[in-house]
């Protein structure tokens, strides 16, 4: 495709640079993909980024601002019609991810963000069902609308990522995805797991982060006093936290480590910069006959 015909994707792949070999092979498979104008910053949370390929911009954090912060930094930093983020320990599959994305959003004008199936293509058989978005799981393969995403990869419009406010930086870690989709939701548009399409990452373990349990109880508490009016404000944070306590009932450090993010939650300020006015209701009745309402 001649570039001067092919559409511009500002991509943003945020690090603090204790990957360099998963890097690398995220921004490989980056400039591996075709028919696309490639516009891409690596953001060094807290390092700056050294060994970057050619004609990829670099920007130096110099203090780790947590994921959704970073990923707002970058943003500035690249232009494009479009806009991906990628993960430092993702990689794209296949050559035409990105072009078969920006098809996508032209045939279907009413979806606002797009989430690829997350495989480990080494662990196929591995793959947890939590990377699948959705309350009723079925098959990974099978697409459909969503109301949370799993942020390693996600293509949007910039046009949409502004009207969103773009991602909650003050959550830090954990939930900024649900909120980015429900301000998709809000712009009118939809979210939509593409479970044909693939995005490369390896299995871990999300408790591997020290503060797992604390940070996902704050911020769902968080996600509701930014989002969601009364009384769906305490309804949807109580809900879950019942839930995940009867779900960590065998665990008691993690359900004492939940409960003190949950109260945190209520006493500290969920807002980062400037407050966002709360989801219209057009919007929280458009979730409910989706299958989502907003209690769970």
């Amino acid at each position: 495709m001649d570039n001067r015909l092919a559409p511009t994707i500002g991509v943003v792949v945020l690090t603090m640079g204790n990957r360099p070999v998963e890097l690398r092979r995220a921004l490989d498979s980056l400039l591996a993909q075709r028919d696309v104008v490639i516009n891409a910053v690596v953001v060094g949370n807290g390092w700056d980024p050294t060994g970057i390929p050619e004609g990829i911009k670099t920007h130096f954090l110099p203090e780790n601002l947590g994921i959704p912060a970073g990923r707002n930094a970058g943003v500035a930093q690249v232009e494009g019609e479009y806009l991906c983020f990628l993960d430092d320990d993702s990689w794209f599959l296949d050559d035409d991810f990105l072009i078969t994305a920006v098809n996508r959003f032209k045939k279907y004008p009413r979806m606002g963000l797009l989430q690829p199936r997350i495989t480990d293509p080494e662990h196929s058989d591995q793959n947890p069902t939590r990377w699948i978005p959705r309350l009723k799981k079925r098959t990974a393969e099978e697409p459909s609308r969503v109301f949370h995403v799993g942020e390693t990869c996600l293509v949007t419009t910039r046009e949409l990522f502004d009207l969103t406010g773009g991602w909650a930086g003050g959550f830090w870690y954990a939930h900024e995805g649900i909120e980015l989709a429900w301000r998709i939701w809000d712009t009118g548009t939809y979210v939509w797991y593409a479970g044909d399409m693939r995005i490369g990452h390896p299995v871990v373990d999300p408790r591997r982060h020290e503060e797992f349990y604390r940070l996902n109880a704050r911020n769902r508490v968080w996600l509701a006093r930014r989002n969601l009016p009364a009384p769906f404000t305490w309804i949807y944070p109580t809900t879950w936290m019942l839930i995940e306590c009867l779900r960590m009932r065998k665990k008691p450090n993690a359900v004492k480590q939940y409960l003190a993010g949950w109260k945190a939650g209520w006493k500290g300020s969920p807002w980062y910069r400037e407050p966002r006015s709360k989801l219209r209701w057009i919007t929280l009745l458009r979730m409910t006959l989706s299958g989502r309402p907003p209690i769970i």
